[in-house]
């Protein structure tokens, strides 16, 4: 049950996990052993936003490891894939654009890993060039699933019509002859691809051995075949559509909060010398993820490298800083983001707060406060860097007071672009009469029963909820 591991998190998940493989350079330096090089039956990667990592592969080993990930604190979150890697669908083309199709593909239906609830569109993007077929709206085609995405990150998963059993030392293609590039001692492997399939080698095989080429190519070949057997039986696109054919690899999202950031410190610090708000610092920017490498590798003495985020010293290198602007990333418990809107840092003092003022546009009424937003009205936000909750102050064209909306959500992390948390529902306002009410306990607690919030971090969100309240 072995784990291939790559992007910002790895020395922690590396120190974290058991039978790591496939380590690169580096991580073979930090920890002065060799890892083997041979298949993985799951890997863990990095998003592209830095935020948390995709966990594919095999459905014992990725619950396990996502079990692990979910207990390093209480905001990390676990989402199912909707649209698994490798999931072949009976997919409807239900629009076509410039560069593609959407499809919609239904979902998958199992329920792996148990107790992790589905996240993510059930609609897939087709890119023209992963199809050799001109693409009509409203016909029905097959399709897999070749780049799953992260529920938050707002992007649809990426489809085409080529076939294959992904894996990381090689992959099988349908209807694909092995091409050339294959390692040397390929040749002399004892198992062939199934009929009607080709081999794929990665880069990475090259340095392989016998055994492992030998290993991959046989555990490709009988998913293969599997594959073959399923479709076998099943009906005709038409007829399928929207639905699944082959359910691919389990694929789950974990989403790491700021408690969870500083516990994979803490599991890092016991294997290498690690600066304090290591994760926290590399997930604001790519600069920064390099900076602290930087120094990581130059200073022999880190200091106290228990001691607290340098939260100042880090926003005075990578903002914000007073003048810049921010987006406010509200994410859900569910998965899903929604981009509040942007706004100007008007203060940021080392202590970890920063003030941003956005201006409001009018229609509509602001949530639970019941007032119509009206032209001029500002909205007066503080984020402070750990806090379980913020305050923002609405206010009219002439300076009065329209309400307060307090929101109660997983520990603020304050990015050089961005605001980010998890919003936990439950909340408490003040009206502009001083009237507190607090609001949406009902949504908290669906959100706990469904399994999207956990039981302790839904206690912390009342617990906060009730000091909020009292202060007011």
């Amino acid at each position: 049950m072995t784990v291939r591991v790559r992007g910002i998190y790895t020395t922690a998940l590396t120190a974290l996990l058991d039978d790591v493989v496939q380590a690169s350079p580096p991580i073979q330096r930090r920890f002065d052993e060799e890892f083997p090089l041979e298949p993985a039956a799951a890997s863990v990667t990095t998003t592209d936003d830095r935020q948390g990592v995709c966990v594919t592969g095999a459905s014992e080993r990725v619950t396990e490891i996502v079990k692990q990930l979910e207990e390093l604190g209480r905001d990390a979150f676990v989402w199912r894939a909707a649209l698994p890697r490798g999931a072949v669908f009976a997919g409807e083309v239900v629009e076509t654009l410039g560069s593609g199709a959407l499809v919609e593909c239904d979902g998958v239906a199992d329920g792996e890993p148990d107790g992790v609830p589905a996240a993510g569109d059930t609609q897939g993007f087709l890119p023209y060039s992963k199809t050799s077929r001109r693409i009509e709206e409203g016909e029905t085609l097959r399709v897999q699933v070749d780049e799953p995405r992260a529920p938050w990150s707002g992007s649809r998963p990426v489809l085409e019509t080529t076939v294959r059993v992904h894996g990381e030392l090689a992959s099988l293609v349908r209807g694909k002859s092995s091409g050339s590039g294959q390692p040397e001692l390929a040749e002399i492997l004892p198992v062939d691809p199934p009929e009607g399939w080709g081999t794929s080698w990665a880069d990475a095989a090259d340095d392989a051995g016998l055994d492992a080429l030998g290993d991959t190519l046989e555990g490709l070949r009988d998913r293969a075949l599997a594959f073959d057997d399923s479709l076998a039986d099943a009906g005709a696109v038409e007829d399928v559509a929207p639905g699944p054919y082959w359910p691919g690899e389990t694929t789950c999202w974990v989403w790491f909060g700021r408690e969870s950031r500083f516990a994979l410190d803490a599991v890092r610090r016991d294997a290498v010398p690690t600066m304090p708000g290591h994760h926290r610092t590399k997930a604001g920017t790519n600069a920064a993820s390099a900076a602290v490498d930087f120094v990581e590798a130059l200073c022999d003495d880190l200091g106290d490298t228990e001691a607290e985020f340098p939260f100042g010293v880090v926003t005075d290198q990578f903002g914000p800083q007073a003048g810049d602007s921010v987006r406010i990333d509200h994410g859900k418990p569910d998965g899903r983001l929604f981009d509040l809107g942007t706004g100007e840092v008007t203060e940021r003092d080392a202590d970890g707060q920063v003030t941003v003022r956005r201006e409001m546009s009018p229609g509509g009424t602001y949530d639970a406060l019941g007032v119509e937003r009206q032209a001029g009205d500002v909205a007066i936000t503080k984020f402070k860097e750990g806090r379980w909750w913020y305050p923002t102050v609405y206010r009219g064209e002439d300076g009065q007071t329209r309400g307060t909306y307090v929101n109660v959500c997983t520990p603020v992390e304050v990015f050089p672009d961005a605001v980010r948390y998890v919003d936990l529902h439950v909340d408490v306002v003040k009206h502009a009469d001083g009237t507190v009410e607090r609001v949406d306990d009902d949504e908290l607690d669906a959100a706990t029963e469904v399994g999207h919030i956990s039981p302790a971090l839904a206690e912390k969100a009342r617990a906060v909820a009730d000091a909020i309240a009292k202060s007011l």
